[in-house]
Parts: structure tokens; C-alpha cells; sequence
């Protein structure tokens, strides 16, 4: 019999065989038993296909380098994202190159780089508003590659956007859609210089959609610019959906009507008395006594003139006041608010709302004939003058009635500084508001000239830029009289920094003379003649970039 030397299998060869065989199979995926062999540990478990000692971690890492290689060559490609939509043309002329340049330099200041504000240097921060609204009224249209830092800037300044959104036009609603940093110029309020996300109204069924399916902001969007075509429609587009809004939302549909308020709107509104919001009411009943000849109108007259007469009785004319005993029903419907607010009394409430909400032309039928600057002259019995005037002065505001509003605000020049109905700042600063701009500017002058700067800051905020040359002239003089005074001069930062925005630029010669370091009086505050200096170094710097900021945007 031939020997054999062939050696049988040991049983414990044979089970190795089969475990082996079996994890194998048992295995899917190279790479996850790599993976395992990794975290175990070569000591605990060998490498596929290798066996233990010394060179076992190498020879992992050579089989994950193989697989790594072997898995990246196997991948399928994924679908491609569909690339966004092209962004719409913009058919404006492009900025001059220096007018280009002067907004990047204006972009790169932004809060917070500049280690702050003292010193001679413009904040130019401060004239990117003027800047934008300059070439909006150029018809440029904004360089692509600086829109971003743009939208940044109108991100963190709500006041830059207006301007900033008009200026970028149709690529920032673009950008805004890729980005959600710049959503807020999605949901930009009317006039802010973005369309509408449909076409423009006159497409009805596009329009009806929108109103019914789109979000509040995109609503709100579309409600003004319908309202901006045709009231009558945005009317009855708000009337299809009214009694299903939420209360915040009436309201903030409700105030859209403010623009191209008419008489056609007063079903609308009477209606709208009856909501069960009260600030919703408030709102209606406001708008309704802006209308001169509404129902709501004439009945506050009938409820003032129960309350205000004139007395011939006791010689000169004196007017006469029974404020009313109760706010019956009837009164609030129509908007006046029951309980007054802290330290108010009821009665004299009560008597402003009425007065304020009644229209001033039936004043003059009911105290004679007489005119309204007559009207104001005349005493009131019973200290109720203040409280007369303040709510002729509200309704002179809301009416937008220059003729009381003159009559009210009285000479610039009086000694108490104030007409004899305007009974605070803010109310003259109101009153201000019906008066052309050239008369306005005229007024604050003359106030200035009389009374000093002290009190004109919130009276300055209400004139036209850049002001018209007496009062810039005014307003320059006041600061100049300061100065030589010795006058704290930080209480007049505020008068400054408007200056530098609002005096137009062509003041600026004329300032050279203030920018020295005056002599200060013995009694002067420390440092104060150092301070007007850096000022007016400050101011005359800025006055000249804005010149030159000018000059770029009309490519001179």
C-alpha cells in the first residue's frame, strides 16, 4: 500500500476552516469589517485576508487605503439640484465708476469699525441714506458684486431700507430667496422698492390667489400696491376676506387704507365701528374723522358743540366749556376711548377725543363767523384753555388744516416761545407738519432766531432737506453765538450730527472761519472751545463730501 504524506485535517483545522468561512460570508461589506477590525484592535482580530504579528496594523491601514479608493470610484452620481431661476434684469444705467467707488467706501463703514465717532472724520454710515436717495433719483441701478453688503447694511438699519430695496432692485428679492439673512426684503413694506411676487394688479384671478393663498406680509405687500392702483379695488379685495381675518391682521389691512382715503371708503369704515377689536375700531373711527364729510364726522361736531360755546354775556367773547358727564354707548362706537389713562380725568378725556375728531371748518359756523386764528385768541373760562387747544392743535395735525395749523402755532418770535395753542414741542413739531416747506423752514428760523437752539431739535427733525437756505443760515449763526459764548458745548451734539445731514453743502465756505480753536471765556466749560472746534471741522468735512458725493452721482 502507497504511503501517503498527506496529513488528514485536525478537527480543530476543520472548525477554524468552517468559522472562517462562515464570518466571511456572514461579512457584506469590506469596509465594515475593516471598520470593526479598527475599533476591536488587530490584537483581538485580524485583518481580513492577513494574519496577526507586527505587521498586521500596516496591513489594515494598506486594506483601508484600498477600499477607501475602491468605494469613491463606485459612487453613482446624484441628480443634479435644479439651478435657481435667473434673476430678473435690471434695465436701470449702471453707476458712474467714482459714484461706484464712493459706495463701497460707504458699505465698508459699518458700527463698530471705526473705534467711534469723535474726530474730524465724516460718519459715513450716516450719509448712506442721502447717498441712496441721490441715486434713486439718478435712476441707477446698484453694481451686483455689492449687493450683499448692501442688504447687510439694510439687515441692521431698518431706516436704509426704503432706499436701499428701490436701489437694488429686482436682484435683491432674488438673493433674498437664496438666503434667509435677506428675507426681510420679501416682506418689505410698500415703497421699499420691491414688486410684487405676482403680476402687477389687473390680473385678477394672479391677484385673487395671492390675497387668499399668500403669506400675511406678502398680503399686506399686495393689498398697498392694489390700493396704489385703484382704492376701489383694494377696497373690495380686503371686503371678500374681512370677517374671516384675525383681529392684528385687520388692523394692519385697515391702516392701508390711509392712502387715497375718500369718501367712497366710509361704508367700509362705519361698518368696521361695529368690529369686535378695539383697536380695530379706533382705527376706523380715526379714519373717518379724517373725512371732513362722513356721518362719523358730523356727529362728533354735534357731540363738541354740546360742549363748547361762546359766552357774549359778560362783554368780550369768552369761550365756555361743559365737558361731557358720561361716555354713553354711542360714543364709543364711534371711537373714543372710555377710560382714561393715568392722572387724566374722565370729563376732560373725554372732551379732547371729541374735539379732536371734529372738523375744524365747522369751528368758524359756530363761533360766528369768526377765523380761526380769532377763534384761538379767545379766552377760555375755567382753565380749560390747555386742554381746548391741545386737542385743536391733534386735530389741525390729523386734518392736515395749514390754516389752523398757523393759527395755533402762532408767531415764531412770541416770548413764551410758543403759539398760543401749542402746548408742548411735539405738538408744534405736528403742526409743523401741514405747512409747505418753504413756510416751515421760514417758522423754525425765526424761532431759532428768537429762542435759541435749546428747544428746536425736534422742531428741526420736521424740515425738508437740505434746509432751505435762511434756516441753515439760522441755524448756523445760533451755533456760532454759542460757540463765542462759551456754551456747554455736548448739549448741542444733536443740532450737529443734523447739520451734517440736513445744511446744505454749499454752507460749508462759509464755516472755514468756525474750525480754529476759539478763546475761551473764564467762565467757558473745560475744553469746550477744542470741542466746537473738532465740530466744526467735523461738520464743514462732511458738508463737503456730500458735495462731492453729489457731483459723482450726476456724473460731473
Amino acid at each position: 500500500m502507497e504511503r501517503s504524506d498527506m496529513k488528514a485535517p485536525s478537527t480543530a483545522d476543520a472548525t477554524a476552516t468552517s468559522t472562517t468561512a462562515s464570518t466571511t460570508t456572514a461579512i457584506g461589506d469590506p469596509w465594515e469589517e475593516l471598520v470593526t477590525v479598527a475599533l476591536l484592535g488587530t490584537d483581538r482580530r485580524t485583518p481580513p485576508g492577513h494574519s496577526t504579528g507586527a505587521d498586521a496594523p500596516t496591513a489594515l491601514l494598506d486594506a483601508a487605503a484600498l477600499q477607501t479608493v475602491r468605494r469613491r470610484a463606485g459612487l453613482r452620481p446624484a441628480p443634479a439640484a435644479a439651478p435657481p431661476a435667473r434673476a430678473a434684469d435690471d434695465p436701470r444705467p449702471p453707476l458712474p465708476a467714482p459714484a461706484r467707488r464712493r459706495l463701497a467706501m460707504l458699505l465698508t463703514d459699518r458700527p463698530g469699525t471705526g473705534g467711534g465717532r469723535r474726530g474730524t472724520a465724516p460718519d459715513l454710515m450716516e450719509l448712506l441714506p442721502q447717498w441712496l436717495a441721490g441715486a434713486n433719483e439718478q435712476g441707477y441701478a446698484a453694481p451686483p458684486d455689492l449687493l450683499p453688503a448692501l442688504l447687510d447694511a439694510a439687515r441692521g438699519r431698518t431706516d436704509l431700507r426704503p432706499q436701499a430695496l428701490t436701489f437694488a432692485g429686482p436682484r435683491a428679492l432674488w438673493l433674498a430667496r437664496l438666503n434667509p439673512d435677506w428675507k426681510f426684503a420679501l416682506r418689505s413694506t410698500p415703497g421699499g422698492g420691491t414688486a410684487l411676487p405676482v403680476p402687477v394688479p389687473g390680473d385678477a384671478a394672479d391677484v385673487q390667489r395671492l390675497w387668499e393663498e399668500g403669506l400675511f406680509a406678502e398680503r399686506v405687500t399686495l393689498l398697498a400696491t392694489v390700493r396704489a392702483h385703484s382704492p376701489a379695488a383694494a377696497r373690495e379685495l380686503l371686503a371678500t376676506t374681512w370677517s374671516t381675518e384675525r383681529a392684528e391682521d385687520r388692523l394692519m389691512f385697515l391702516d392701508s387704507l390711509r392712502s387715497g382715503l375718500a369718501d367712497a371708503d366710509e361704508p367700509f369704515l362705519e361698518q368696521a365701528l361695529s368690529d369686535r377689536s378695539r383697536n380695530v375700531r379706533a382705527t376706523a373711527a380715526e379714519l373717518l374723522s379724517a373725512l371732513p364729510g362722513s356721518a362719523l364726522a358730523a356727529r362728533m361736531a354735534s357731540r363738541a358743540a354740546s360742549c363748547v360755546a361762546v359766552d357774549r354775556t359778560q362783554g368780550a367773547a369768552t369761550i365756555t366749556v361743559e365737558a361731557p358727564h358720561e361716555c354713553d354707548a354711542g360714543m364709543e362706537r364711534d371711537g373714543v376711548v372710555a377710560k382714561p389713562p393715568t392722572g387724566r380725568g374722565e370729563r376732560s378725556w373725554w372732551l379732547g377725543q371729541l374735539v379732536e375728531a371734529t372738523p375744524l371748518g365747522g369751528w368758524t359756523a359756530r363761533f360766528g363767523g369768526r377765523t380761526a386764528k380769532e377763534i384761538v385768541a379767545l379766552p377760555v373760562a375755567d382753565d380749560w384753555q390747555g386742554e381746548l387747544h391741545a386737542a385743536w392743535c391733534r386735530a389741525a395735525a390729523r386734518q392736515r388744516d395749514a390754516v389752523w395749523s398757523r393759527a395755533l402755532l402762532g408767531a415764531p418770535a412770541s416770548p413764551d416761545a410758543g403759539g398760543p395753542g401749542a402746548v408742548s414741542l411735539s405738538e408744534r413739531a405736528k403742526l409743523l407738519g401741514a405747512l409747505s416747506d418753504g413756510e416751515r423752514a421760514e417758522w423754525v428760523a425765526g424761532f431759532i432766531a428768537t429762542h435759541g437752539l435749546s428747544e428746536a431739535f425736534q422742531l428741526l427733525g420736521v424740515c425738508a432737506q437740505p434746509w432751505a437756505e435762511p434756516l441753515g443760515r439760522a441755524v448756523v449763526d445760533a451755533l456760532n453765538i454759542a460757540r463765542d459764548a462759551g456754551s456747554y458745548p455736548w448739549s448741542f451734539s444733536g443740532v450737529m450730527g443734523l447739520a451734517e445731514r440736513c445744511l446744505d453743502p454749499a454752507e460749508a465756505s462759509r464755516l472755514d472761519g468756525l474750525t480754529a480753536t476759539p478763546d475761551e471765556p473764564e467762565d467757558a466749560a473745560p475744553g469746550a472751545g477744542g470741542y466746537w472746534s473738532e465740530a466744526f471741522q467735523r461738520l464743514v468735512s462732511t458738508l463737503r463730501l456730500r458735495r462731492a458725493m453729489r457731483d459723482e452721482l450726476r456724473g460731473m
